[in-house]
């Protein structure tokens, strides 16, 4: 079965040919004079036998390894013992000494994966949250073999980013590039320390933009995929343009095995740089909301709309006193923009909301009735249940994924407002308009009874008010 890895631990290897690349970089050169980078990289190159230059990427590498380093982190987690479904009938209750409980187990983990200095000056380093996880002992390894010893500045699970700061220490950064210019079919080279193999570089090229649904506890996402081989220990690593800039961070991969199949992850550098100013400014992101409930515009959607554009973020409901309600936005309004870029999806604009900060003035494009307006939000802060969506659905559940939940009126339970075709909450059987009145034995009468009725729970049952029936559906 085909899953969703982050990079770690797990052993696979991938080689290519040399032949192969050579020539195709000569080709490059040769053919497409629209490749600077490359030209330029084979010219500064001692020349071979025949006087021709030899086509390499050595010059960009040597350039930016210094700036990757090592990150080596121990630490304690607390396990549980599978929970037996049993405990969740009064009748089998009584017969254990304490119904419900589990004993928790600590156990002692070592891990690795990588870094990318980004201002040498402060010692910042950017890594994935998950490399720094539950960790109590950090220690970065640069490329000349110093050791030092690593400090969390800050960690945003939400968007996988993490920095690190050491402090006196010889550091070689890396520029940041303006990933929003990075194009499909791009060269990229990914750096990193994959089993533990130091500095180990690979090259492909970009697969794919704005890849999402990526991490099964959901999250911000809009990766960058590349074929340019990403293994375990790769994770926080960097992903560089042919100039030596830095337009990702290396994150996950896809595999059925965990190890590299030419399916990889990385968050875009324009993300991950807004995020550690929060975590620097903050040691937290400080995320907002706008206070919309939205669906992805679909073809059938824009047709029964009688629009002829199929991108942007259907507004299913707008929440009373938010700032969208504030700035006049309505159910039925199509979203098409913020700050003047382009809004593709729900998704989309979700991740562009959460990383605004509090307070910021957001100007937004819409569509009402076909005609196209503006309007100006000030973004406020999330509420405990968050920001209606799919999101935040998937944050409760990765079986939500894929569906928008909502408070029923009067806390009768959860609304599912809507469903997309093909998603995880299509495939176990939920349906737009259905009613989830119970989790297991626990009544729900709200999105906030709902993720605490599912915490801990590895046998989920959802019974659920469909019309004039009910109906029991198993959450996967």
């Amino acid at each position: 079965m085909t899953m969703f890895n982050q990079p770690r631990r797990t052993r696979q290897f991938r080689s290519r040919s040399v032949a192969l690349i050579a020539a195709t970089f000569l080709s490059v050169a040769i053919v497409a004079p629209a490749a600077p980078a490359l030209a330029q990289a084979a010219r500064l190159l001692p020349t071979d036998t025949s006087g021709q230059p030899m086509p390499t990427l050595a010059p960009v590498i040597k350039k930016a390894s210094p700036a990757v380093v090592n990150i080596a982190t121990r630490g304690t987690v607390t396990e549980r013992a599978q929970r037996n479904p049993l405990l969740d009938d009064p009748f089998f209750r009584r017969f254990f000494d304490q119904p419900g409980q589990q004993t928790p187990r600590q156990r002692e983990f070592q891990s690795a994966g990588s870094g990318v200095v980004v201002d040498a000056q402060k010692g910042l380093i950017l890594t994935n949250a998950h490399v720094v996880e539950h960790a109590t002992e950090i220690t970065v390894t640069t490329q000349d073999g110093h050791d030092y010893k690593g400090e969390v500045k800050g960690a945003d699970p939400g968007s996988d980013i993490a920095v690190i700061q050491v402090k006196n220490a010889k550091l070689t950064e890396l520029p940041i590039g303006d990933s929003s210019k990075t194009e499909v079919g791009d060269f990229v080279v990914a750096i990193g320390n994959p089993f533990g193999l130091q500095h180990t570089v690979t090259f492909g090229i970009v697969s794919a933009l704005g890849r999402s649904g990526i991490n099964r506890d959901g999250g911000y996402e809009d990766f960058i995929q590349t074929d340019a081989s990403i293994n375990p220990g790769n994770s926080g690593g960097a992903l560089i343009n042919l100039r030596g800039e830095l337009v990702g961070i290396n994150s996950a991969i896809l595999s059925g095995s965990g190890g590299n199949i030419g399916i990889g992850f990385a968050i875009p550098a324009n993300m991950a740089k807004t995020v550690m100013e929060q975590l620097v400014k903050y040691g937290e992101v400080k995320r907002g909301m706008l206070g919309v409930q939205v669906v992805t515009l679909t073809p059938d959607y824009a047709e029964n709309l009688g629009l002829k554009d199929t991108q942007g973020a259907l507004v299913s409901q707008v929440v009373d006193g938010s700032a969208a309600d504030k700035a006049g936005l309505k159910a039925g309004d199509v979203i098409t923009s913020i700050n003047g870029q382009s809004v593709k999806s729900g998704s989309d604009l979700r991740n562009r909301i959460g990383l605004l900060r509090l307070g910021e003035t957001v100007d937004i494009g819409f569509l009402r009735e076909g005609k196209a307006r503006k309007a100006t939000a000030t973004v406020q802060a999330r509420s405990d249940s968050g920001e209606p969506g799919s999101g935040g659905a998937a944050e409760i559940n990765r079986g939500f994924e894929g569906a928008d939940l909502n408070d029923a009126p009067g806390a009768a339970g959860v609304t599912v407002t809507s469903v997309e075709p093909g998603s995880n909450a299509a495939q176990i059987g939920l349906r737009a308009n259905d009613v989830i009145v119970k989790a297991n034995t626990a009544k729900v009468g709200s999105l906030k009874d709902l993720k605490a009725a599912l915490k801990d729970q590895t046998s989920i049952l959802l019974t659920i008010r469909r019309g004039a029936s009910t109906v029991v559906i198993p959450l996967r």
